[in-house]
């Protein structure tokens, strides 16, 4: 169940869902006001790093979508809303994509209205998963309907405050004050890039390209570097990097010690790096290096400009908060059978205080340092399994028809 990052399976299919999609309609796909609106301001959530916004589709919702700059289309992951909110399918495909596994099957309209706030669109591309093997909703621990992309960055000025958990859009003429850094973007198949700077003791300093990806929770994934894959640096740990279109994405983290973009320097950077087989080998990343993900992202407040090509930076109040990675090797998911905060083991890292306690895949959590996990979101569990080195965690279970008390400190592997 463990779903960290999927970014690059969607890079995958959303290069063969714009093309595809293209050919239904020639209709101009933009989100527009209606009368003398120019502007508008709605709040979101922020999970993981990730924002979660209402949408409407077809008149009906709201429904829980990823705003992401790293998708082109609408994508959908619950097919159940093919039905309930009436989607016209104008053709299936299959696609092979990311990970070890199978195709899958993935439907495609253009034929859906959507709505955010005031704005409206119509026609808007969109691709539906027949299966969601993903899994966001269990990721994340809220109810989660797909991804919206391209199509809304590109017709407004977008501003992200982080901080506050607002979002603020504007037409291109709107007059409005922008505010911080300005640092040129280039937007190849439907998505933004930048140049960033890294410095690490294995490879010095490095200028490189990567994709701007507010809706990848990590901070950067580094994937190729001169048309071969990124080397991996040896102070790295295994890790389950999340999932493809076709199964599970192995690979290392590890850290940088300087990521600098534009003025602002990061420092002691997360950096995941995929297996090559896995991930870079299988899509068109030739253009790219990496991806800058949410957990470096949510650290400004962020104004995206895709007519004049620009992103804006300033720093918030979360910019100096440490780049942590789990400390527990426990990889957590919300069932989804209708009961409240059920929390389950979907995963434990080799070698991690986790394993070494012998929790288990599937393990059911009832308390955590003698709090029932039901007063927890699936957000703040995961932060206090990555909370303090050295914390005490006693951990009551429920294996099978067994309950459990397990004992373990957390520890910084990385």
């Amino acid at each position: 169940m463990s779903k960290i990052n999927f970014r690059a399976s969607v890079t995958y299919l959303i290069i063969l869902v714009i093309y595809t999609c293209a050919t239904l309609s020639a209709q101009a796909q933009h989100f527009y006001f209606t009368g003398n609106k120019s502007k508008d301001a709605i709040g979101f959530d922020l999970v993981k790093n990730l924002i979660i916004v209402p949408l409407y589709l077809n008149g009906k919702g709201p429904f829980n979508f990823i705003l992401d700059t790293g998708v082109g289309p609408l994508i959908i992951t619950d097919a159940a809303l093919i039905d309930s909110v009436g989607i016209n399918i104008a053709r299936s495909i299959k696609i092979s994509g990311l990970g070890k596994g199978d195709e899958i099957d993935a439907f495609l309209s253009n034929d859906l209205s959507a709505k955010i706030g005031d704005a409206h669109i119509d026609h808007i591309p969109t691709a539906i998963l027949k299966n969601d093997i993903f899994g966001l909703s269990n990721y994340l621990g809220t109810r989660i309907y797909g991804l919206l992309g391209y199509y809304f960055f590109n017709s407004f000025i977008v501003e992200v405050k982080y901080s506050t958990k607002r979002l603020l859009f504007s037409d291109p003429g709107a007059k409005i004050k922008i505010k911080g850094e300005g640092i040129p973007i280039v937007i190849d198949s439907y998505k933004p890039y930048i140049k960033i700077n890294i410095e690490s003791p294995e490879h010095g300093k490095l200028d490189l390209k990567t994709l701007v990806d507010n809706g990848a929770s990590h901070a950067l994934s580094l994937e190729r570097l001169n048309e071969q894959p990124f080397p991996v640096p040896a102070n790295t740990i295994p890790g389950n990097l999340g999932v493809g279109m076709s199964g599970p994405i192995d690979g290392n983290i590890g850290r940088v010690s300087l990521l600098k973009i534009g003025d602002y320097t990061l420092k002691n950077v997360l950096v995941s790096y995929p297996k090559y087989d896995d991930v870079a080998a299988k899509i068109l990343l030739k253009n790219r290096n990496g991806n800058l993900g949410a957990d470096v992202l949510s650290r400004f407040n962020i104004v995206f400009d895709y007519s004049r090509n620009f992103m804006y930076l300033k720093r918030n109040s979360q910019f100096n908060r440490p780049f942590d990675h789990d400390m527990s090797g426990i990889e957590l998911y919300a069932d989804d059978d209708g009961k409240t905060n059920r929390y389950l083991v979907s995963r434990i890292e080799p070698g991690s205080p986790a394993q070494q306690a012998d929790i288990q895949v599937d393990d059911e959590i009832l308390l955590i340092n003698f709090v029932p996990v039901s007063s927890y979101k699936l957000n703040e569990l995961n932060n206090l399994l990555k909370s303090v080195d050295g914390k005490t965690i006693i951990l009551y279970l429920q294996r099978n028809k067994e309950q459990l008390v397990k004992v373990f400190k957390l520890k910084r592997r990385i």
